[in-house]
């Protein structure tokens, strides 16, 4: 029987990259695996069949075999089988996932252990109360307003976090007390165990991958080498930023255990409404009513804006919801680009009371006008009749 294509049964084409390669062999190593398909044989073998197709595509040389002779490139001089290792097969094919896959954690403790692998089928994970682990990345939620953030700001923020212990400087045991030699993995940092026809290695429990084992802890952290404490920093927010606007502040998160890195915090802005304006991305918006009589003869008025007043020219004739732009009066770009716009739309009031001067005055005006001789609804519907 013909064996299928390494390409096919990986589901990738011809040309495709190492990276993919990897990605495309972690796809269908966690859908065949057999501690997925308890008693499934076909996908026993299916697992077994990706994994010497990984094998043999990962290596340069031996994909190049592949590419131009086949399968017969790793054909043994009798024509039997040989595998694309060249030594006779595979005797444990999770070696292949730990290799891929093992070390790429954040902080992958001592030892080597299975990482990704060993905690998605039941290993231990590296790093524990004695490897080396990265700290964690924190987030802060900080609230700011419209104004801070058209102008930006300094702000000093407190919180809390898992610091370096100060008794132990970090390394988890007591002054004076040292590191032995773990009693569980002695050394190894690593315990084999098995699973049927399967052998594979996971980070000891008892020292976290280290091989070692703090004799006294330190009675501050217990043996953690952090402790939770408030700290204060500055943190710059440019001019520009806007609601969901994430910053990051390098090294600020949690400090790592063993030596391992400090995680980096992230500050989530969000800007409050405003009485006033209105935010569409670069842009503000804002209503300012105007008297009826200066939208019918025109004229300047000031307009607030985020900047100090602006002047704003309204024509004669202007009607009730007429938007007029200022240039430039919006956010800035956080990019750097131009800044945005302010819109500003006009609202006409209409007095609600009046004078008897003033009535006069705007009876004298409807007479000249011609709107006193006959009502404007009467006329309008005497109009609209022929409609009906």
């Amino acid at each position: 029987m013909a064996k299928e294509d390494y390409y096919e049964l990986l589901g990738v084409q011809k040309n495709a990259n190492e990276n993919e390669l990897k990605k495309a062999y972690y796809k269908k190593a966690v859908q065949f695996h057999p501690d997925k398909n308890p008693g499934n044989k076909e996908a026993e073998e299916t697992f077994k069949k990706v994994s010497e197709a990984y094998e043999a595509l990962k290596d340069p040389e031996k994909r190049a075999a592949y590419d131009r002779y086949g399968h017969a490139a790793f054909q043994g001089p009798g024509g039997g089988a040989r595998g694309p290792a060249g030594g006779g097969g595979f005797h444990d094919p999770f070696d292949i996932f730990r290799e891929v896959f093992g070390q790429q954690g954040r902080g992958g403790g001592g030892g080597g252990g299975g990482g990704i692998f060993d905690e998605m089928f039941g290993g231990g994970g590296g790093g524990g109360s004695g490897g080396d682990r990265d700290g964690s990345d924190l987030r802060y939620d900080l609230e700011i307003t419209l104004e801070d953030a058209a102008r930006g700001l300094e702000k000093e923020i407190s919180f809390r976090k898992a610091m370096t212990c100060e008794r132990c400087a970090g390394a988890g045991a007591e002054p004076g007390s040292k590191r032995v030699t773990c009693p569980t993995c002695r050394g190894a940092g690593q315990i084999r165990r098995s699973g049927g026809i399967i052998t594979f290695t996971q980070a000891c429990p008892t020292c976290g991958g280290s091989g070692q084992k703090i004799e006294k802890p330190c009675s501050v952290c217990r043996g953690e080498g952090r402790t939770p404490q408030t700290t204060k920093i500055n943190v710059r927010i440019p001019a520009g930023v806007e609601t969901g606007s994430r910053l990051r502040s390098s090294g600020n998160g949690e400090a790592g255990v063993a030596g391992g890195s400090a995680g980096d915090l992230y500050i989530v802005i969000t800007v409050k409404d405003h009485e006033l304006f209105e935010r569409d991305g670069d842009s503000l918006a804002c209503e300012i009513p105007i008297k009826f009589t200066l939208a019918a003869l025109g004229g300047s008025i000031e307009v607030p804006t985020l900047f100090g007043k602006g002047s704003l020219k309204i024509p004669a004739g202007t009607a009730s919801g007429t938007t007029f732009r200022l240039r430039e009066k919006g956010m800035p770009s956080l990019r750097g680009g131009r800044q945005g716009d302010q819109l500003v739309r006009v609202q006409v009031e209409v007095p609600t009371s009046l004078s008897s001067d003033q009535r006069k005055l705007l009876e004298e005006f409807a007479r000249v006008s011609g709107d006193a001789a006959e009502p404007t609804s009467k006329s309008f519907f005497e109009k609209a009749k022929k409609f009906f």
